[in-house]
């Protein structure tokens, strides 16, 4: 079993089946078809509000022309210094914006706190030798795998809006965030204060589905070109927007989100029994980071687990990812074997 990511795992059965059914008759291309119209009034639906909608096949597009659409190329995009943005994206983010700098501050459990980010932005001026504060960005699980309720991204909110950043949320694991808050996804989102989302499906069960919502809409104007421009607009945008029909029919989305975060709960309760073993972080979503004894990560190895050992190769620290189907026999046996190692 593969616990390295939720990118590991296959595709929903329900997905897969919409994609065979997509692939019947003809549509128009590049998006102008019934689906992706279709996935555009759902996506009203459930922010409760007039978005703008552009479709993508991968998370790093999405968040590069996410962030391009609110800096200009001689902006400061601020982030955490663990952020995805920052640290696994290949500069795809500067790329796209032109040359933006990324401005990266620390705070705990992965998460970015007002009092850091206003600190940072009332040391900035105007002068031409400096980039200029843009954008602000979070991930929703972050990168620790913990969650922002809806009054800590609107404390945050507050100080962009104070110093005239746009908001950005890099929501690849946005389902698990909402599962756990148990909120609306307007309260998570633009009721607090984000501009756009780059909302993701791919971790949760599509195939190669995510998708750019802005809920600032005047923000949206040029990021078609971009799109295209980038090669991220796809001819056969049905077979995305089938995989987002199928995703947000039936609860499939919530009941997928649901079942990874229940199994890493599971997991978390079986391994922390462990002598030696220390939590990193809360379990919050669907990530587990946990430290467990040498020889203990060397029996689940040996059995054929997969993980990433956190930081480095030698590290006793060890990161967790459930999916949606994981199974009980996953955990249970993962927990026996580390249990039998300790």
């Amino acid at each position: 079993m593969n616990f390295c990511s939720d990118n590991t795992t296959g595709v929903s059965p329900e997905i897969l089946d919409a994609l065979t059914q997509a692939n019947t008759g003809t549509a128009m291309p590049y998006g102008e078809d019934e689906l992706t119209a279709k996935v555009q009034k759902r996506f009203n639906e459930i922010f409760e509000c007039e978005t703008t909608v552009f479709l993508t096949s991968t998370g790093t597009s999405a968040n590069a022309l996410a962030l391009d659409a609110l800096t200009p190329s001689y902006g400061s995009i601020y982030c955490h210094k663990d952020s995805h943005i920052n640290c696994d994206e290949c500069g795809a983010p500067e790329m796209f914006c032109g040359g933006a700098k990324l401005i990266t501050l620390p705070g705990p459990h992965g998460k970015l706190h007002p009092g850091e980010l206003e600190t940072a932005l009332a040391a900035t001026n105007d002068a031409v030798h400096h980039t200029q504060p843009a954008a602000l960005s979070i991930s929703q699980a972050s990168e620790a795998g913990t969650i922002y309720g809806p009054a800590e991204i609107h404390h945050l909110s507050a100080v962009a809006k104070e110093y005239g950043l746009y908001f950005h949320m890099d929501g690849a694991r946005f389902t698990n965030a909402l599962c756990t808050v148990e909120c609306s996804p307007a309260e998570l989102t633009w009721k607090a204060g984000i501009d756009v989302l780059s909302f993701g499906a791919t971790k949760n069960g599509a195939m190669n589905a995510e998708a750019i919502i802005f809920f600032n809409q005047k923000l949206a104007r040029e990021v078609g070109y971009m799109r295209k421009r980038t090669g991220h607009l796809h001819s056969k945008m049905r077979f995305i927007a089938a995989q987002w029909d199928a995703f947000l029919t039936n609860d499939l989305w919530l009941n997928n989100a649901r079942h990874a975060n229940a199994m890493a709960q599971k997991l978390k309760c079986g391994l922390e029994t462990i002598a030696g073993a220390e939590l990193y972080f809360p379990v919050e979503a669907n990530e587990l980071f946990i430290s467990l004894p040498e020889n203990t990560l060397q029996a689940l190895e040996d059995a054929g687990y997969g993980f990433y050992r956190w930081h480095d190769a030698g590290s006793p620290l060890i990161r967790l990812v459930t999916s949606f189907n994981t199974t009980e026999q996953d955990i249970n046996g993962f927990i026996q074997t580390a249990l039998e190692a300790s």
